[in-house]
């Protein structure tokens, strides 16, 4: 367990001052998905049987030539523009994703070569919690000093991870998690700010059960091998261990912030599947009004999703509105974040 009480007094503290998202222009349907499976695999499916299962109808996808950085480069322009910043303007550079373009150099490098900067760039990864984890790190070192204004982005193209023509009924169930995977890209600008900013974080990690899902080739257990260039895990496993893990750090940050979920403009949880968020607000009792619902149109983007739905509700935002975010992702690590619009 960590606990960070993020606004360290009235010295210095650092928030959200610019968002932005990318979708890629490409819609896949469920019905599209599923027809292209059964014709590469030749196996007889249900009718409508991914989107029945998932609740996800569409999902965006990058094409030929469109990568991670691609997505996050985008993003970053936007945001950038919205703040009224050039690249230079911004010291710090993260890329925080669950997907990379290359093993090395830092995709982050790429970012900002296209971007035009000299920033110090790094990458973040953990899941589908490293958007969230690169907000966490760009405001860490804001308060450290170690930097001025930082710019944060993901990229996610997980659809290039999926199998589209599994073996059999075996190998479909394996990947079926990929299934759910949706591209996006996302960005925001964190510095200083005089009120609000990020006001508490927390996380809570069950490391035990990193094998459950996952995309293992690239790494030195697995450099070389197609089979490991595609998502394994047992959807309905992971949801096991989420629900194991139970609420306690949502719990935990009630407690300790005082607030009550009135108090939150909106909550922006990771989502997976419409099954799996209906049972997120069963558990938790979150008020379904609050949050803001991607997956059925666009999928589980994977560490994007906070950035899209928070982007999608940013420009609406006033001065003392709260946010809570919620992260959920594979390893398994549970994080909370309570950002006030300055």
């Amino acid at each position: 367990m960590h606990i960070d009480h993020a606004a360290h007094g009235p010295v210095l503290r650092a928030g959200i001052t610019a968002v932005a998202s990318c979708l890629p222009k490409r819609e896949v349907t469920s019905q599209q998905l599923q027809k292209r499976i059964t014709t590469a695999s030749g196996l007889s499916l249900p009718a409508r049987m991914i989107e029945r299962v998932t609740g996800i109808a569409s999902r965006r996808a990058v094409t030929e030539g469109e990568y991670a950085s691609t997505l996050a480069v985008r993003a970053a322009r936007t945001a950038l523009a919205r703040a009224g910043l050039a690249p230079y303007d911004v010291d710090l550079l993260v890329f925080a994703s669950a997907t990379r373009d290359v093993v090395e150099p830092a995709t982050a490098h790429i970012v900002q070569a296209e971007l035009g900067s000299r920033a110090h760039a790094l990458d973040v990864t953990n899941a589908c919690n490293s958007f969230v984890n690169g907000i966490d790190t760009a405001r860490a070192m804001i308060l450290a000093g170690r930097a001025r204004r930082a710019l944060v982005v993901t990229g996610e193209t997980p659809s290039r991870a999926v199998r589209h023509d599994p073996s059999g009924l075996g190998q479909l169930r394996d990947g079926f998690a990929g299934y759910t995977f949706g591209d996006a890209g996302a960005a925001v600008v964190v510095e200083a700010v005089d009120r609000g900013g990020i006001l508490d974080v927390d996380t809570e990690t069950h490391s035990e059960h990193w094998s459950v899902g996952g995309l293992f080739g690239g790494g030195s257990r697995h450099p070389r091998g197609d089979e490991h260039t595609y998502f394994h895990g047992d959807g309905g496993e992971l949801r096991e261990v989420f629900e194991k893990v139970g609420t306690s750090v949502l719990d935990r940050m009630r407690q300790r912030t005082g607030l009550a979920w009135s108090d939150f403009r909106h909550i922006l949880v990771h989502q997976v599947t419409v099954p799996y968020l209906e049972r997120f607000v069963e558990l938790t009792g979150v008020p379904r009004e609050r949050l803001v619902v991607t997956v059925p149109e666009l999928g589980n983007m994977a560490s994007a999703t906070l950035g899209v739905q928070l982007d999608l509700v940013h420009e609406r935002l006033r001065p003392g509105d709260r946010v809570l975010f919620v992260g959920l992702g594979g390893g398994v690590s549970i994080m909370t974040m309570v950002w006030e619009k300055a």
